[in-house]
């Protein structure tokens, strides 16, 4: 049996290398430089708290900044198509009256709010006031929202100004941010490869300093896959923890794995930011804790047997080496391996859980007006009468065709790989997880491996906390990086560890340069 394992793993590998091969031959064509910020915008660079904090102190204008990310946008956008809509000018009004508010003096009511004048874009499903809502996972909506989410109106309380929604991919395509309305997002480190998804265009103007805060949604990986394919941090809360109110079309009040989180260049902003729009539930997440990284145990998966999954690249099993390495040498202590034969299985189960959330995906597939029938969508697809994508067609064929997973199978399964994960960790360890197969795909790729985004998607099942770290460059010149887990309520310990790794292993990896002259 294991022979025949070994055998596939090759089989796979030859087939995953082929595959680029011959992506390769059209995208690298298609590489595109994005230009390096000048030197007058290289406060872009910093973090949103200290920005937030230069202008409340004077030494930053709002209207400076909102400017400079505007000017941004307008001189990346065009390589990675990653804005739907903007309200350039509000943004603007919005942080001259702040800066005027701060001239008269800054208020008590002022200086509390964590993000005053720091301008902030957010994936189009989550709903600013006013803005088009074309919706790219239908592609067939075409209106505009009448009332901000709710953790739009908590990041405008916290003094954040909105001022873009950002592309959206299709429904299901979670590695890749497409749809026929605005077309394809870019990575700005090679424009033939994906940024990921869904929140691909967030972490796509992050890695280009065309944004400052970056509002996402995660319910298979699409705050964590994006920040991995690009470089940059990347937050996925525990679940229940964030209101999730007028996002997607939900009350906030399902029991879900759907949560939000934010990518950043910088770990100090994630806390933060979580503490935001995690609300009254935010001591919930022991993010004001104060963690001694001495004190934390550290465990490993070094990769998964889930058959649905490509075998890791090389240089992901390196990274997770040299962060091991790293962490034994530096803090004195061994980071032990850990295995659950759940992680066989990481596909199956979060396919299972999703069968639970409380959306209808036929029925949302047609706004509500009716069932898509799988077969009959395939059928139109061959002919391109089809306006859905082909892996939302799949995943109606697997709800409506395919057997479906065991239900007392499926929960006894996680609940074993829960209990024994979370009793292992307790509330002071971390897993060291991989962030999946390879650096960012090529275009399209995706389509011959569809279940990649597994490694993230289990996380979302566990309903466990998990940040996205970036760990250097590959030999292509491609961000790679691993996820630190943690067991639910302990974000914290994510974001130690995260802080930690940050300053070991040069942060964010960023797709062009500040210039200095």
């Amino acid at each position: 049996m294991e022979l025949l394992r070994t055998i596939c793993i090759y089989m796979r590998i030859f087939f995953d290398n082929v595959v680029d091969f011959f992506y390769s031959l059209y995208w690298n064509n298609k590489k595109a430089v994005i230009p390096n910020v000048e030197k007058k915008h290289a406060f872009l660079a910093e973090s949103a708290t200290s920005l937030a904090r230069k202008i409340k102190q004077k030494e930053l204008k709002s209207e400076e900044l909102v400017q400079a990310v505007i000017e941004r946008i307008k001189q990346v956008n065009p390589h990675l198509n990653a804005i739907a809509a903007d309200r350039f000018e509000l943004a603007l009004k919005e942080a001259r009256e702040i800066d005027n508010k701060i001239a008269e003096g800054l208020s008590d009511e002022l200086a509390k709010k964590p993000f005053l004048g720091v301008p902030f874009t957010a994936k189009e499903s989550q709903g600013i006031e006013g803005m088009p809502l074309t919706m790219g996972l239908w592609c067939r909506r075409n209106e505009k929202t009448t009332e901000n989410s709710e953790a739009i109106i908590r990041l405008k309380e916290a003094g954040a100004i909105p001022i873009a929604s950002t592309n959206l991919p299709e429904m299901l395509i979670w590695q890749e941010t497409r749809n026929p309305v605005y077309g394809m997002t870019n990575n700005p480190h090679h424009t033939g490869r994906t940024p990921g998804g869904s929140s691909g265009a967030e972490a796509a103007l992050a890695a280009s300093y065309a944004t400052i805060v970056s509002l996402c949604s995660d319910i298979g990986g699409s705050t964590r896959m994006p920040a991995f394919y690009c470089g940059v941090f990347g937050h996925h809360p525990t679940a229940g923890t964030t209101n999730t109110k007028g996002s997607f079309y939900r009350t906030g009040e399902e029991d879900s794995m759907y949560c939000l989180g934010f990518i950043s260049k910088h770990v100090e902003d994630l806390a933060p930011l979580t503490k935001v729009v995690a609300g009254d539930k935010a001591s919930l997440l022991k993010l004001d804790r104060k963690i001694d990284i001495k004190d934390i145990k550290f465990y490993y998966v070094d990769s998964s047997k889930d058959c649905h999954v490509s075998p890791l690249r090389p240089e992901m099993t390196d990274a997770m080496q040299r962060v091991i390495c790293k962490i034994n040498e530096n803090l004195n202590t061994t980071v032990q391996p850990y295995y659950h034969k759940g992680f066989n299985y990481m596909y199956k189960i979060w396919s299972y859980w999703m069968t639970k959330e409380p959306e209808d995906f036929p029925k949302m597939l047609t706004n509500n007006t009716g069932r898509v029938n799988g077969v009959l969508e395939l059928f139109k697809k061959m002919f391109g009468l089809s306006k859905l994508c082909l892996f939302s067609i799949l995943r109606v064929l697997e709800m409506q065709v395919l057997p479906k997973p065991q239900e007392e199978w499926s929960e006894e399964m996680t609940k074993s790989l829960k209990d024994d994960l979370f009793t292992k960790l307790g509330d002071d360890g971390v897993l060291l997880f991989p962030s999946g197969p390879q650096a960012a795909p090529y275009h399209y790729s995706f389509f011959f491996r569809p279940y990649n985004f597994a490694y993230w998607a289990i996380v979302n099942a566990l309903k466990c906390p998990a940040t996205q770290v970036p760990i250097g460059k590959n030999s292509q010149d491609l961000p790679i990086g691993i996820q630190v887990l943690a067991a639910p309520y302990n974000d914290a310990l994510c974001l130690t560890v995260a802080k930690y790794l940050e300053t070991q292993f040069g942060g964010a990896v960023t797709a062009c340069k500040v210039k200095t002259s």
